[in-house]
């Protein structure tokens, strides 16, 4: 997926440029299978785009992260200079997401648990953060509300937040949902979906 790439192209369009930088600095908070997979994406997408810090509850999970990055860059200069990670800018705890906030990052990926994400996606906002968030944002009424709240928040801010949910704008899914629901295929009346 390439979702957070297209994400940060979004963001920052005619270039990478942020703030007077040609560099896009990301974290990620969240180490997991998906935020690695994330933190690889991102640094295929384009010129201009740097991991600079990895945060996660768990150390087991940001061991594997950096062992999964490394040897992925390993061999390959150009992926290799967008890894930047240090000692220094790796987080584990409750708190990881706050010290990758801290950071010099402009941009963030949200790839932790999603019970976790309305505080993390305030605590960005609040950062100052463009963000990609992966999906589900909330797992209850109470998350919803908050998420809401955030991108109210973000918006007079002037941050970017995109979400995760690529199949719903994705151009080959849109003209068969749309035949689907002017009854190409008759009265659904149940159906077991993937993706």
């Amino acid at each position: 997926q390439t979702t957070a790439a297209a994400t940060a192209a979004m963001m920052f369009p005619g270039g990478a440029s942020v703030a007077g930088s040609d560099v896009i600095r990301v974290g990620i908070i969240g180490c997991g299978g998906r935020g690695t997979g994330a933190a690889m994406d991102v640094m295929r997408s384009s010129d201009g785009v740097e991991v600079v810090a990895l945060g996660d509850l768990l150390p087991d999970r940001l061991a594997q992260c950096r062992a999964a990055l490394a040897k992925e860059t390993a061999g390959n200069a150009a992926l290799a200079a967008k890894y930047k990670v240090t000692d220094e800018r790796a987080f584990t705890g409750f708190d990881a997401y706050q010290k990758v906030l801290a950071t010099d990052i402009n941009y963030v990926i949200l790839a932790s648990p999603p019970g976790f994400r309305p505080a993390h996606l305030a605590a960005a906002v609040a950062a100052g953060k463009h963000i990609f968030t992966e999906k589900p944002v909330a797992v209850d009424s109470a998350g919803i509300r908050s998420v809401l709240a955030t991108y109210e928040l973000a918006r007079q801010k002037g941050l970017g937040i995109g979400v995760g949910t690529q199949r719903r704008h994705q151009a080959e899914y849109i003209p068969t949902i749309k035949r689907i629901h002017d009854g190409a295929i008759g009265e659904v009346l149940s159906g077991q979906v993937f993706w």
